[in-house]
């Protein structure tokens, strides 16, 4: 057997076993409800090894993510509470592991409208593919738009791609039933998907 072939045949194994390290890691790390900048660094570590024999976009996401926060150097309140939020729902296995979750389950408006930026008044939720969330909202803001939280005067509201099957008890679930009961409504307000918006970038 060549190298390739037993890659292949093992792959599943080790990812199964990553994810189910990784889930306890997690787990661990979230249980107080709160992270500090060493726990950061240290899942940084532990997923720079095995994000190179991981086929799950999600443990790929997550190490891009991490090295973003500490980019600067500084664990600031909102990456600390996003890092909890995504924590906490993948110690759950509340995450749709490497899968976007099916359009679906969630409120999205269908057909999906055509986004424009300029004035427009955009807000984000969950986590994304695209980086964290200040970095959605910078290209936003660079096409002429703005961002901020759930309002009424909200025109757009995006929902990251790794959303949870259980989304309506998530933290963010709160954003997506009011946005949706505001469109019920007769407001003029858009829900998204991550991909549906990156695509109109």
């Amino acid at each position: 057997m060549d190298d390739d072939l037993l890659n292949h045949l093992g792959g599943d194994r080790i990812t199964s076993r990553q994810i189910d390290e990784l889930v306890g890691l997690a787990r661990g790390v979230a249980a107080d409800g709160d992270i500090n900048q060493a726990e950061v660094e240290f899942l940084q570590k532990w997923l720079a090894v095995n994000v190179a024999v991981s086929q799950q976009p999600l443990i790929r996401t997550l190490y891009r993510r991490i090295n973003e926060i500490l980019e600067d150097g500084v664990l600031d309140a909102e990456e600390k509470a996003s890092l909890l939020e995504t924590l906490n729902s993948f110690s759950s296995r509340d995450f749709e592991l490497g899968e976007v979750l099916k359009s679906s389950t969630l409120p999205l408006c269908d057909p999906a409208p055509t986004l424009s930026f300029a004035g427009r008044t955009y807000c984000f939720t969950g986590t994304f593919i695209y980086g964290q969330r200040k970095h959605c909202e910078s290209a936003v803001a660079e096409r002429g738009g703005v961002c901020g939280g759930l309002s009424r005067k909200t025109e757009v509201l995006v929902i990251g791609a790794y959303a949870t099957e259980s989304w309506k008890h998530s933290t963010f679930g709160n954003k997506i039933l009011q946005a949706s009961e505001w469109r019920d409504e007769g407001r003029s307000i858009a829900i998204v998907s991550e991909q549906h918006w990156t695509h109109h970038l």
